[in-house]
C-alpha cells in the first residue's frame, strides 16, 4: 500500500505545466518582423528624410507649422531607425547588452509620445490659423513654436522614465532547463544563456503599478489626448471652411477628413487591443486566448507603425509650397547629374534651369503656413 502511494506521488510530481508557446503569434512575427516592418522602415526613412532635407537646405523653417512638421519628421525618422533593432532583438535573444536595452526601449517610447503630441500641436496651430485668424499673427510665432517643441520633447522624456528605468537585460528563469534525475533530485542542464530585454521588478506591488500605469499613460497621452485635440480643432476648421466662399474649400475639407481618418484607422485598433490587454492583464487566461491576443497586438501595432510613413504625405507634401520646394530638389539633383555627365554640353542649360527654378520658387509669396488650403 505504501509502495502504491509512493508511485502515485512520483507520477504527480512529473506532471508539470509547460509555459505557453504562442506558436501563432510567433509565426506572425516571423513574417511581419522581417518583411512588413522592413517596408515600413524603408518608406518611412525615405519620406521623413526628404522632409528634413527640404527644410534644411531649401525651405527653411519660417512659420510655426514648419517647426512642428520638422520635429514630427525627426521623431518619425528616429522611430524607423530604431524599429529594425527592436524587431531583430524581439525575434532572437538580446545580444546588444544592458545599456543598449535601456536606450533603445526608452528612445522608442520618447519618439512615440513626442510624435503624437506634435500632431496635436499641428492641429492646434491650424485651428488658430484658420478659425482664430485675427489672433494668429500674435500666437503663431517661431519663438513660441520652439518653446512648445522643447516642452513636448521634455514631456516625452519624462513620460518615458519608467521605460528607461524598469527595462533590464537579464536571463529569464524559464530559460534554464531543469530535469529530475533517478534519485528525484533537481538537475540544471547547462545551455547557452538567452538574454531578454524586458520589464523587471523587485516586488509585486511595483510590478502591478508599473504594468498598469505604462499602457494607461500610453493610451491617455499617446492616443486619446491627440485624438480629442484633432477632433475638436478639425471640426471647427471644417465648419469655418464650409462658411468661407472659396473654390478650394472642398479640397481642403477632404484633406482634413483624410488626416483624421488615417489617424483613427492606424491607431484605434491597436489602442483598443492595448486597452483590452491592460484590463485583463492579471486575469487567468488560457494559452489559446493569450496567443490570439498577442497576434492581435502584433497585427494592430504594425498598422499603427504605418502612420510614420503617411505623415510626410498628409502633413508636408499636401502643401503646394512644400511640393514646389521638393520639385526644386529633384531638378537640382537632375541638373547636378547632367553637369557630371556632360559638363560642357549642359552647363549653360542647367544654369538657366536652376536660375529659373529658383526664381519661380523663391518668388512665390510666403504666408507663413505649410498647409495650403
Amino acid at each position: 500500500m505504501e509502495q502504491e502511494t509512493l508511485y502515485q506521488s512520483d507520477e504527480y510530481d512529473y506532471n508539470y505545466i509547460e509555459p505557453c508557446t504562442f506558436q501563432n503569434n510567433h509565426s506572425v512575427e516571423l513574417f511581419v518582423g522581417p518583411y512588413v516592418h522592413s517596408i515600413i522602415c524603408i518608406l518611412g526613412f525615405i519620406g521623413n528624410s526628404l522632409v528634413i532635407v527640404t527644410y534644411a537646405f531649401y525651405k527653411r523653417t519660417k512659420s510655426m507649422t514648419d517647426v512642428y512638421l520638422l520635429n514630427v519628421a525627426i521623431a518619425d525618422l528616429l522611430f524607423v531607425v530604431l524599429l529594425p533593432l527592436i524587431v531583430y532583438n524581439e525575434l532572437s535573444a538580446w545580444p546588444m547588452g544592458p545599456l543598449a536595452c535601456k536606450l533603445l526601449r526608452g528612445s522608442y517610447s520618447v519618439n512615440l509620445y513626442s510624435g503624437m503630441l506634435l500632431l496635436a500641436c499641428i492641429s492646434t496651430d491650424r485651428y488658430i490659423a484658420i478659425v482664430q485668424a485675427r489672433r494668429s499673427f500674435r500666437l503663431r510665432s517661431l519663438a513660441y513654436s520652439r518653446v512648445i517643441c522643447a516642452i513636448v520633447w521634455a514631456s516625452a522624456v519624462l513620460l518615458s522614465v519608467p521605460d528607461f528605468y524598469f527595462y533590464h537585460w537579464y536571463e529569464p528563469s524559464h530559460s534554464v532547463t531543469t530535469f529530475l534525475d533517478e534519485h528525484n533530485d533537481f538537475m540544471n542542464i547547462s545551455v547557452p544563456p538567452q538574454y531578454v530585454c524586458e520589464f523587471r521588478f523587485t516586488d509585486n506591488t511595483t510590478a502591478f503599478n508599473t504594468k498598469m500605469a505604462v499602457p494607461s499613460t500610453q493610451l491617455a497621452v499617446g492616443f486619446i489626448l491627440p485624438l480629442l485635440v484633432m477632433v475638436f480643432c478639425y471640426t471647427a476648421i471644417i465648419v469655418t471652411l464650409l462658411k468661407a466662399r472659396n473654390f478650394q474649400r472642398h479640397k481642403a475639407v477632404r484633406v482634413v477628413l483624410a488626416v483624421v481618418a488615417v489617424f483613427i484607422v492606424c491607431h484605434l485598433p491597436y489602442n483598443i487591443t492595448l486597452l483590452y490587454d491592460t484590463a485583463n492583464m492579471f486575469k487567468l487566461q488560457s494559452c489559446d486566448d493569450t496567443d490570439i491576443l498577442q497576434v492581435a497586438k502584433t497585427m494592430t501595432q504594425t498598422i499603427a507603425y504605418l502612420h510614420c510613413c503617411l505623415n510626410p504625405v498628409l502633413y508636408a507634401f499636401v502643401g503646394v509650397k512644400f511640393r514646389n520646394h521638393f520639385m526644386r530638389i529633384v531638378q537640382d539633383l537632375w541638373c547636378l547629374g547632367k553637369r557630371y555627365i556632360a559638363p560642357r554640353r549642359f552647363s549653360r542649360v542647367t544654369s538657366e534651369i536652376y536660375v529659373s527654378t529658383r526664381r519661380s520658387v523663391d518668388g512665390s509669396s510666403e504666408n507663413g503656413s505649410s498647409f495650403t488650403m
